[in-house]
C-alpha cells in the first residue's frame, strides 16, 4: 500500500475493547474527519486522506474491528450496524477526537454513519455518504449469499477470496489494476478477517437504514452524497431519492465510477469532500 506521498499518510493504532484499532491518518491539528468503511476496509479512503489533510483537516480512516488491519474478530452479534456504531463511539473516545466531528461513510459504513447522526452518538457537524447503503438497497447479492450462517460456515477461505476478488474488481471498474486488486484483497488472506467479514455479511439488514428515514427527514445537519454512477447495487437512483426526500442534502454524481469512486476519480472526490467539510 502506498502511504508515503506528501503529506505523509501514516497507519497508527489505538486500543479499543482490548484490541488494536488500526487507522490511516495524517498527524496534524485541524477539524476531525472520521471516515468509515463497510464491506471493504480503510483502503477505500487512502486516495483522499492526503488531500483532506492538505486542506487543513485531520482525516481518520479507521478499520472496523476484525477487518482491515484492526485486531479482534466480529461475530454476527457484534457486526450489526448498531453494535458497530457503538464501537465507533468508543474508538472516537479512545482517540480523543474533539467534537464536532465531520463524518463520512462508504458502503455499510454509511449506514453506521447515519445511525451515529440520528441517535446523537457523536457530535456530527456534517455527514457525507459515498456510494453508501440507503433505504433497502442492501445487502447486495454478492454479500447476501453469505448471510445464512450455515452458508458462511461452509465457505472456505478460497470461496471468500474468490468472491471478494470478483467484487473488488467490479467495484474498482477502470481502476482495477492487478496490483490494486491484490492490495485490496490482502486482509482477506487472514482467516480471522475472513470470519469477521462473513459475520458482517450475516448481520447485513436493510432495516437498520429504513428505520432511520423518519429521523433523517427531520435532520437539519448538512449532508452530501457523492456517487459513482455505474454502481450496479448501490444505484444512483437511491441517492437521487435520498436527495429529494431528505432535507439539507446535495448530490454529486461521478460519471464512469463504480462502487469505489475514490479510486476512479480521487481528485474530484477529494475536492467535493474538502469543499463540503470546510464550508
Amino acid at each position: 500500500m502506498r502511504e508515503t506521498d506528501e503529506p505523509k499518510v501514516l497507519r497508527n493504532a489505538v486500543q479499543v475493547d482490548g484490541a488494536s484499532a488500526s487507522y490511516l491518518t495524517v498527524e496534524r491539528d485541524g477539524p476531525a474527519v472520521l471516515l468509515l468503511h463497510g464491506t471493504y476496509w480503510s483502503r477505500v479512503w487512502l486516495p483522499v486522506v492526503g488531500p483532506l489533510a492538505e486542506a487543513g483537516l485531520r482525516p481518520v480512516a479507521v478499520d472496523l474491528p476484525g477487518l482491515g488491519r484492526s485486531g479482534g474478530e466480529l461475530t454476527p452479534e457484534t457486526a450489526t450496524v448498531l453494535a458497530l456504531a457503538d464501537w465507533v463511539t468508543r474508538f472516537a473516545s479512545a482517540l480523543e477526537l474533539p467534537g464536532p466531528i465531520a463524518l463520512a461513510g462508504h458502503d455499510i459504513g454509511g449506514a453506521i454513519a447515519q445511525h451515529l447522526l440520528v441517535h446523537g452518538r457523536l457530535d456530527v457537524s456534517r455527514l457525507a455518504l459515498v456510494n453508501s447503503v440507503l433505504y433497502d438497497s442492501w445487502p447486495a447479492p454478492h454479500v447476501a449469499r453469505f448471510r445464512d450462517s450455515g452458508a458462511a460456515a461452509g465457505s472456505t477461505l478460497d470461496d471468500v477470496l474468490a468472491a471478494r476478488r470478483e467484487a473488488v474488481t467490479s467495484a474498482l471498474a477502470g481502476a482495477a489494476t492487478e496490483e490494486r486488486v491484490a492490495d485490496y484483497l490482502d486482509p482477506w488472506t487472514d482467516a480471522r478477517v475472513r470470519r469477521s467479514w462473513t459475520a458482517m455479511a450475516c448481520a447485513a439488514d436493510s432495516r437498520y437504514t429504513l428505520e432511520l428515514v423518519p429521523a433523517l427527514r427531520r435532520s437539519t445537519t448538512p449532508k452530501l452524497l457523492v456517487w459513482g454512477e455505474d454502481d450496479r447495487h448501490e444505484k444512483v437512483a437511491y441517492a437521487e431519492r435520498f436527495t429529494a426526500e431528505i432535507p439539507h442534502t446535495s448530490l454529486i454524481r461521478v460519471p464512469g465510477a463504480d462502487h469505489i469512486p475514490t479510486e476512479n476519480a480521487p481528485a474530484e472526490i477529494a475536492r467535493a469532500l474538502i469543499d463540503f467539510f470546510t464550508a
